[in-house]
């Protein structure tokens, strides 16, 4: 979504060609028995129709502002994880020493502890991910729909959907703070609250002033407040009644939109015919096949109908694939491509060792 994540129209088209095929087929079905069977009293005056076609534009644009504003806040928040990321990274790399310390380390004893505190929020970025990646329940009818299923399986790839939590998180931290956090329900919850427990051994021994120790916990404190806040938008899902009631609002217009465009294709045609016949009298092919299409001229209304309905309902969907930022769809927050470009930096402020690379993703759509 952002920097090198693209959703081109072919992305588009790919992900909604079924619902284009359905929509051609909705409309080809009234022209049929208006043209065909004869059946011309199956249309719907344009004025009503034109009426709840605006109301159901701002319908859908309430629910794609209120989508985006979930996205932009989400993104937000994740603006202030990196923020705070390299804070508490600088902290750990100038707040710690041995200036009164009780028993002074060495400088290698020193880079493992600002090492162990840095791998540790490592971890809990970790977490706080993969508890964003868990489908709810008002996720799941979504992740299931075929067109989602499908460009899924055959455009990107979801980190957290492959790799176990365990395994992401086992390189950060020891076997024993594994145990504890995964006997638990919030595993980055307990990973702050880890953090400060060693704090508070560490200005036990010394290691950090009270003063520093009291920055150090308000970095913390601010972490758990963005944790709340990602949780907040994970939990409490976009109102049921509003994305329920614009779902069945836009496919009532959808179902009625070809029954009333018909009637003003068939006036285009009838106008073409009278224009070919005032002509002089001579008629070659050319004419007769103009005056044919003229006849038929309401058959034009099936693209027509098509590109609208298609236009009402992608706008619709774009609004509930997008109010929840963090299930893992191709426009959400991208949060695992940030995590490890959190880890790269913060790793590379302590001069640690064995720095991962950024992640390599298919077809540029980032995650």
């Amino acid at each position: 979504m952002y920097t090198r994540r693209i959703f081109p129209i072919k992305g588009v088209i790919r992900w909604t060609r079924r619902h284009i095929f359905l929509f051609l087929i909705l409309a080809t079905v009234p022209v049929f028995l208006f043209d065909v069977l004869r059946w011309k009293w199956l249309h719907v005056p344009w004025l009503p129709l034109g009426a709840l076609g605006t109301a159901v534009a701002f319908l859908i644009s309430f629910k794609n502002n209120a989508s985006y504003d979930r996205l932009w806040e989400a993104r937000k928040i994740w603006g202030g994880i990196v923020n705070a990321s390299r804070s508490w990274t600088i902290m750990v790399k100038d707040f710690i020493t041995n200036n009164h310390a009780k028993s002074p380390m060495s400088d290698m004893e020193l880079k493992d502890v600002k090492r162990e505190l840095v791998h540790r929020h490592v971890a809990w970025l970790t977490a706080l991910r993969y508890q964003l990646r868990k489908d709810k329940p008002w996720e799941t009818h979504l992740k299931n729909q075929k067109s989602n299923r499908e460009f899924r399986a055959t455009q990107y790839t979801v980190l957290e959907d492959t790799i176990p939590i365990e395994t992401a998180i086992e390189p950060y931290i020891s076997k024993q703070e594994a145990k504890e956090i995964f006997a638990k329900g919030n595993q980055a919850s307990q990973l702050l609250g880890i953090q400060s427990k060693r704090l508070g051994e560490l200005m036990d021994q010394g290691h950090i002033e009270d003063f520093r120790h009291m920055e150090m916990m308000n970095m913390l404190t601010e972490l758990y407040t963005l944790q709340g806040k990602s949780e907040r938008i994970k939990n409490f899902p976009y109102p049921r009644q509003f994305a329920t009631l614009n779902y069945v609002f836009v496919w009532i217009f959808i179902l009625l939109v070809p029954f009333g465009i018909m009637e003003g294709f068939e006036m285009i045609g009838h106008r073409v015919v009278e224009n070919l016949v005032e002509r002089p009298a001579y008629f070659d092919f050319t004419q007769k096949l103009q005056i044919f299409i003229g006849q038929h001229f309401v058959w034009f209304s099936i693209p027509f109908s098509a590109l609208i309905t298609w236009v009402f309902h992608t706008m619709e969907a774009i609004g509930e694939n997008t109010e929840n930022p963090f299930e893992g769809g191709p426009n959400d927050v991208p949060i695992t491509d940030m995590s490890r470009g959190i880890e790269i930096d913060i790793r590379q402020l302590i001069d640690d060792t064995d720095i991962p690379e950024s992640y390599k993703w298919r077809n540029d759509i980032v995650m």
